[in-house]
């Protein structure tokens, strides 16, 4: 391990004290916590800022009633540290927020993260100095910081939509967003609850409340697909299997498309006659969670093929839910399984058997406006207490956009990607030397396993680093060229499937005025990972290195 360079002070030409580390990272998620514990084991200085109150990034703020991973436990966690693996025990096969947060609190405390990171803090501005290499990092508090490197760890679903609902700001009862949720408890007992939107959040929140409250009106406009999760106490024998194969396992996984560890065989779905096929989907569902689609290699690429898929998820929802009309409200349309983000519940379609909830089918009947004492939609009027908002986020690249970025020659962020986010490999931007993006757009992101794509980062922008260090470079940026062939890459391979056809937050169409182009690379975690050892291994190829007193390399 190297000996830590402290920190330093300096003044700027009015007097203000500056700050000055090797690192700034912003976010104290996943990412933002093991991108610290690298770049401290190889002896930078670093300092994180967190808006939140405290660790765990997305786990911190979506505490919301139900709140789960959709990632095994066993998978859904960090593989650099081997104790860390062997001693920390989940409770369930899929991790509450609750449990995700206790263990990333638990990281921070065993590897003495705490002394680096600034918490309630939001950074508003970072500024590239061309004369100095170095990012002038700005917050919300009046914190002034010199670094010669900025990594953005913000997470690709942190920043939440702004409803744009009249009279929202009249209503009397109370309204909450599952993605700021509040720390206290919420007893929504003897009243009448109102869930807007059927996302992600919505369908893991709504059975919860249902159980509490009087009655429960959920509001939705788009059908989701979604599977169960099939959710159980850790099994012991399930736990040592993993902790006593994690290496292996750990390797295999980083082998895989999704980086999601399975033992699946997949074939075509169009391979296979009909009973067999229907005996597949059946086990698949029973098995429950996003392993679902990882039966056949064609549901994304192939419209029959995905046809078999949403044909057995319909059928299934036909059969739990008893009303007809209910039933066929909740039948999702005109899209293909899997090009939105596929949902994973735990008894989300029996809820809609209960008495107390009702579904409002706002596509045929929109919501008109927000009134003081409820929700009126074209046709009808909805007295409630209270409204919980689940209307989604400015994905993958909102909370980039949220930070006044401003790179050499003084472009700004927003104006770079006021067309499209253009990245190379997801890691960095042309124009912005010494910036490094953890699980940015262009990057498998979102479709894979998050745990396993955000350590990938990491260790790569971690050796970059060290590269720059050992050759006494002062910065490093992709060339405009390879930026602009790994765009053009990324949306190669998106369009030989059917992930640009879902009206989704992958391609940015929930968010009016955002670009719609599809953003996460699916060209599957394998061939993503082997190209950035490959640019790595070529002296990272495609990237631009300066030295002060020298022309860029």
């Amino acid at each position: 391990m190297t000996t830590k360079i402290d920190s330093q002070n300096t003044d700027d030409a009015n007097g203000n004290i500056i700050s000055t580390v090797d690192v700034v990272i912003v976010g104290a998620g996943f990412a933002g916590l093991y991108m610290l514990h690298q770049v401290r084991e190889r002896g930078y200085s670093a300092k994180v800022f967190e808006v939140g109150g405290g660790v765990g990034g997305t786990w911190y703020w979506n505490r919301y009633p139900g709140a789960r991973s959709d990632v095994e436990s066993m998978q859904y966690s960090y593989s650099f540290n081997e104790e860390l693996q062997q001693e920390w025990q989940w409770s369930e096969r899929y991790a509450s927020q609750s449990e995700i947060l206790r263990y990333l609190n638990y990281v921070t405390d065993k590897l003495d993260l705490w002394k680096d990171i600034q918490l309630d803090t939001r950074v508003m501005s970072a500024i590239f100095d061309e004369s100095s290499t170095k990012w002038t990092i700005r917050t919300n508090r009046g914190d002034q910081i010199s670094a010669k490197f900025c990594v953005m760890a913000t997470g690709c679903l942190s920043i939440p939509k702004t409803p744009d609902i009249k009279g929202l700001d009249r209503f009397k009862g109370k309204c909450y967003s599952v993605s700021q949720w509040p720390h206290e408890n919420i007893n929504f007992s003897g009243h009448r609850v109102a869930v807007i939107g059927t996302g992600s959040s919505a369908i893991q929140c709504i059975p919860v409340v249902a159980e509490e409250a009087a009655h429960l009106y959920v509001f939705q406009r788009t059908a989701n697909y979604s599977i169960p999760l099939n959710n159980e106490p850790m099994k012991s024998e399930y736990e040592e299997e993993w902790k006593t194969n994690y290496v292996q396992r750990r390797r295999e996984m980083r082998q895989m498309r999704c980086g999601v560890w399975n033992n699946i065989k997949a074939c075509s779905a169009l391979s296979l006659a009909s009973e067999e096929l229907q005996q597949i989907y059946e086990t698949a569902w029973q098995q429950g969670g996003i392993i679902f689609l990882f039966h056949f290699n064609d549901l994304l690429k192939n419209e029959e093929a995905n046809k078999t898929a949403s044909e057995f998820v319909c059928t299934k929802i036909r059969e739990i839910v008893k009303d007809p009309t209910v039933a066929k409200t909740l039948l999702p349309q005109n899209y293909f399984l899997g090009t939105k983000r596929v949902c994973c519940d735990t008894t989300y379609y029996e809820t809609y058997n209960r008495e107390n909830v009702t579904l409002v089918d706002i596509y045929n009947d929109p919501i008109d406006e927000i009134i003081p004492l409820g929700i009126k939609t074209k046709d009808k009027t909805y007295e409630v207490d209270d409204i919980i908002l689940a209307i989604g986020f400015d994905a993958i690249t909102g909370a980039l956009l949220n930070i006044d970025i401003l790179g050499s020659e003084s472009k700004t962020l927003r104006e770079k990607w006021a067309n499209e986010p253009r990245t190379y490999l997801g890691i960095m931007v042309a124009d912005f030397p010494n910036l490094f993006i953890i699980t940015g757009p262009g990057s498998p992101s979102e479709i894979s396993n998050m745990a396993t794509s955000i350590e990938e980062h990491v260790k790569w922008i971690t050796e970059c680093l060290e590269y720059i260090r050992t050759h006494n470079f002062d910065s490093i940026e992709p060339t405009s060229e390879a930026e602009n062939s790994w765009f053009k890459h990324v949306n190669d391979v998106a369009n030989t499937t059917l992930y640009p056809t879902g009206n989704s937050w992958y391609t940015g169409a929930n968010i009016a005025g955002k670009p719609r182009i599809f953003m996460p690379y699916v060209g599957g975690c394998p061939e993503y990972w082997k190209k950035c050892e490959e640019v790595k291994s070529n002296g990272y190829e495609g990237f631009s290195f300066k030295k002060k007193s020298a022309k860029k390399s």
